[in-house]
């Protein structure tokens, strides 16, 4: 049987920023997510979590290191950094602009680009292994990730 939760409906917006020391980097943000959260006063609803470049990804799964790295090794195979894969080093459209990140474009395309989860009782509703994580394919630079929280309080 289903709860209904009633109460006064609310959102609340923060932006937390990452440079990464990294070009390629997957970081847990899943605490930074659960302080904007807890300090929306938001009981029950939903949390958006954005990257707000078209390079970065977050995603939800497994903190394991080993996965990170897969997950890496898997992104590099299907997008490479120098060229489409298979065509003998052709470079990518997207840097007859001058841009050297067409891998990082096609790498978010694969991961996805943002994350909405559940908030029960003022906190993330997360399943047991599941942590939110920010994913950086052009990165030594300051990016910005959006956290927006919808609900009621």
């Amino acid at each position: 049987m289903g709860e209904l939760i009633t109460g006064k409906a609310a959102t609340y917006v923060e932006e937390i920023y990452m440079n990464t020391e990294k070009r390629y980097e997957i970081i847990c943000i899943t605490r930074e997510v659960e302080k904007v959260v807890s300090e929306s006063g938001i009981k029950d609803g939903l949390v958006l979590v954005n990257p707000m470049h078209i390079t970065a990804s977050c995603y939800v799964n497994d903190l394991e290191y080993g996965l990170h790295h897969d997950i890496m090794q898997w992104l590099e195979k299907v997008a490479p950094f120098h060229g489409v894969e298979g065509r003998s080093g052709e470079e990518y459209h997207h840097h007859r602009t001058g841009e050297d990140n067409g891998d990082a474009h096609l790498k978010r395309q694969l991961l996805g680009q943002q994350v909405t989860m559940p908030v029960r009782d003022g906190r993330l509703h997360l399943g047991t292994w599941e942590q939110i994580h920010y994913a950086e394919f052009d990165g030594q630079r300051p990016k910005r990730i959006l956290i927006k929280v919808v609900g009621v309080i």
